[in-house]
């Protein structure tokens, strides 16, 4: 498993139980929502995402997550 892999699958996954949280529990988790989707929107225009450091210090490689058809 690599870092984009990692990272790609987590975000989708808090976006998920974020939005589920939010229908069945209490709207203000949607506060996580937003916050993954700010820090995407940041690493996407800044090249910096905090998540790839940390999977990094745990010594995960990084590798394509996609590959070219």
């Amino acid at each position: 498993m690599t870092v984009e892999k990692i990272v790609l699958m987590l975000a989708g996954t808090m976006v998920l139980v974020g939005s589920l949280l939010a229908a069945y529990i209490d709207p203000l988790w949607l506060l996580l929502t937003g916050f993954v989707g700010a820090n995407l929107l940041f690493a996407g225009l800044t090249g910096f995402c905090p998540m790839v450091k940390i999977l990094r210090k745990f010594g995960v490689k990084s590798g394509d997550a996609f590959h070219r058809s």
